[in-house]
């Protein structure tokens, strides 16, 4: 990874998650929109140029890798209490093991997802033949991902009644988790039987989410999708569609 995109991948999603200061109450409704286009974005992604590079090398054993990463999402959502689909459920009464769990839940998997980005750009030109337009693609999808993430991760601080520089602290430590992934990945020579396990994990923690996202209805109808959210989802499609044009 280039140096500006490590400041692109942290600053968005700091930015995007101080956003939560400046509203007083939820806007579930935009953080659907929003999650509803990055979660149909990524799932293109993981489908369009993640799975075919995993599945192409002759790697037996990467399908193991990608149900176990799905497995282990569903295990770090039960300690981030599914911020990642924008979840905001404030606990009755706050304690620093609610605030470590969602941490960790959270931290661990914006960890993992950053690993791959040290050796993506590489494992894309492999893979298109010398061609290395539109590489930043998984940069741009953990982003729209992440923001959203630290929206929700912002507002339901804000609803536990943390102090505000606690708060502040946390959105720092989660920014920071996918840039210090790539980071220290890009600090070691990993073999490609080892890229390949990792971006299967990570294709399935990103399969996991996306899924949840889409699959999830409208809270206020009953097994109804709203035309704005069918617009998202499809907005997210088509762009995850034009990067391999």
């Amino acid at each position: 990874m280039q140096f500006w995109e490590f400041i692109l991948l942290f600053v968005s999603v700091f930015l995007g998650g101080s956003t939560g200061f400046l509203f007083p109450k939820e806007r579930r409704g935009l953080l659907q929109i929003v999650l509803s286009f990055s979660g149909a974005y990524i799932l293109g992604i993981a489908v369009l140029h993640l799975m075919p590079w995993v599945f192409s090398g002759g790697e037996s054993n990467a399908g193991l890798f990608v149900l176990l990463g799905f497995f282990v999402q569903i295990l770090l959502e039960q300690l981030s209490a599914g911020v990642e689909h924008g979840h905001i459920h404030a606990p009755h009464s706050l304690s620093a093991g609610f605030v470590f769990s969602v941490m960790f839940g959270l931290c661990v998997h914006a960890f993992v997802e950053g690993i791959p980005l040290s050796y993506y750009g590489e494992m894309h030109e492999v893979q298109h033949g010398g061609h290395t337009h539109s590489q930043n693609h998984l940069l741009y999808g953990i982003i729209l991902q992440h923001i959203p993430a630290a929206f929700a991760l912002v507002f339901l601080l804000i609803i536990s009644k943390l102090k505000r520089h606690w708060i502040w602290l946390c959105l720092f430590l989660f920014s920071a988790m996918s840039p210090l992934g790539a980071w220290l990945a890009g600090m070691f020579e990993m073999p490609e039987a080892v890229q390949v396990k990792i971006i299967g994990f990570v294709i399935g923690s990103l399969l996991h989410i996306s899924t949840v996202i889409l699959f999830e209805m409208d809270s206020s109808s009953h097994h109804y999708i709203s035309w704005r959210k069918l617009l998202a989802i499809s907005a997210g499609l088509g762009f995850a569609i034009l990067t391999i044009l």
